[in-house]
């Protein structure tokens, strides 16, 4: 067992270089407020678009920018309902039209519960 054992480094990727001569990216620090008094910092590229908002690591609450900016309103879209979408399609003659129709097939028994059990084939047993 000895014999296959790894000495004198472990088995994550590491590297014995130096940072001589290495030229690291621009980054800039950025705060944020949490709105439970908790206030963190990340660090970004300096060519990022940095975001307004942010969960806060600690609480989880969103987070605003300690430097003041404020995101951006979003125009939100009105919520479109049944009604809405079947104005797109007919008009108020048309929608008329259609329930004198429906409900005249109704009264006739036409339509419904009662119209299924009418059109039913009758099963007669001897």
């Amino acid at each position: 067992m000895a014999d296959r054992s790894l000495r004198g480094t472990g088995l994550g990727a590491k590297s014995f270089e130096d940072e001589a001569g290495v030229e690291f990216a621009a980054r800039q620090e950025v705060g944020y407020d949490c709105s439970r008094q908790h206030h963190f910092t990340l660090v970004f590229s300096a060519e990022a678009e940095i975001p307004a908002l942010w969960e806060c690591p600690r609480c989880g609450a969103e987070s605003l920018r300690s430097d003041g900016q404020r995101p951006e309103a979003k125009e939100e879209k009105a919520v479109r309902t049944h009604w809405d979408m079947l104005r797109e399609r007919r008009s108020i003659a048309e929608l008329e039209d259609l329930l004198a129709e429906r409900l005249t097939l109704l009264r006739a028994g036409e339509l419904g519960s009662t119209a299924w059990s009418r059109t039913a084939p009758s099963k007669k047993t001897a």
